[in-house]
């Protein structure tokens, strides 16, 4: 082979190691973004459940103390917000920031408020208690599945960053490794 030959093969497997390092690097920025988004629609659904349950606890369906708990518990979930980060970086990420605990206890304070007894009964009675049940069920399906996809997205840029080729080039730059979010949120009866 000649010395043109050699530059020749040498500059086509320059271009094609770039164009895959330069494809590598925009799928993990959009798998980033999209562990961002879902990160934010958690944040989302936990509020509209929270909301939901303040709906419950203050409708009259469920009796005072018992709502009074729910409030309490659904407050707390209220108070506690999604973190970002501004102090470093505008795009570093954002934080779930402890927020576990509390979402775990207002999911454990409506399953022990609304047992299968009392739901049948506020759902016999109907008016506002039953629609605002409804809706917090319907809300903390929704929770349910925004999880499932913030955890299943941040699965992915788990594996995608696992790969020898990211850390070697460092494809991810500084950006940290998002973690999964884990808490009870199962549905209370219905």
């Amino acid at each position: 082979m000649s010395v043109l030959e050699w530059v020749a093969v040498t500059a086509a497997v320059v271009s094609l190691l770039a164009w895959y390092l330069s494809y590598s690097a925009a799928r993990l920025d959009r798998l980033h973004a999209k562990v961002e988004g879902a990160l934010s629609a958690l944040d989302a659904a936990l509020v509209r459940r929270a909301e939901a349950a303040l709906e419950v606890a203050n409708s009259g369906a469920v009796d005072p103390a018992t709502g009074f708990l729910v409030a309490a518990a659904a407050s707390q979930s209220l108070e506690r917000t999604t973190e970002r980060t501004f102090e470093t970086d505008l795009l570093e990420g954002q934080h779930f920031a402890g927020r576990e605990g509390v979402e775990s206890e207002l999911t454990e304070t409506l399953g022990a408020a609304l047992g299968p007894e009392v739901v049948a009964q506020v759902q016999a009675d109907g008016g506002a208690g039953a629609a605002a049940l409804q809706r917090l069920h319907a809300a903390a399906l929704r929770v349910q599945l925004a999880r499932r996809f913030h955890n299943d997205a941040v699965k992915e840029v788990q594996r995608v960053r696992s790969k020898r080729v990211v850390r070697w080039f460092r494809l991810a730059g500084h950006a940290e490794l998002p973690q999964t979010v884990e808490f009870d949120d199962a549905l209370a009866a219905r």
